[in-house]
C-alpha cells in the first residue's frame, strides 16, 4: 500500500506540472486553462498508472487480476481530484 501511495502522489505532481504549464502558456480565462490541463492529465496518468500496472504485473509478479484494483485506486485519485477542480471551477 506505501507504493501506491507514492504513485498516488507522483499523479498529483504530474496534475500540478500539468496545471502549471496550463497557466504558463496561458489561456484565455483561468477555467479554460484548468479544463485544458485536466484533458491533458487525464490521458497521461492514464498511461502512468498503466505503465505501473504493468510494473507489478511482470515485475513484482502479481496477477493483472490482483493489479487492477490498485490501478483503479493509483489512477482514479488524482484523475477524481482533476475532475472535481474543473467541475468547481464552472
Amino acid at each position: 500500500m506505501a507504493h501506491s501511495i507514492k504513485v498516488i502522489g507522483a499523479g498529483f505532481g504530474l496534475l500540478a506540472l500539468c496545471l502549471l504549464i496550463g497557466g504558463w502558456l496561458g489561456a484565455p480565462t483561468p477555467a479554460h486553462g484548468l479544463a485544458t490541463a485536466a484533458k491533458v492529465f487525464i490521458p497521461l496518468w492514464f498511461i502512468g498508472a498503466g505503465i505501473n500496472m504493468w510494473a507489478g504485473v511482470t515485475k513484482a509478479g502479481y496477477s493483472v487480476a490482483e493489479e487492477i484494483p490498485f490501478f483503479l485506486l493509483v489512477f482514479g485519485v488524482p484523475a477524481a481530484v482533476a475532475i472535481a477542480l474543473v467541475m468547481k471551477q464552472r
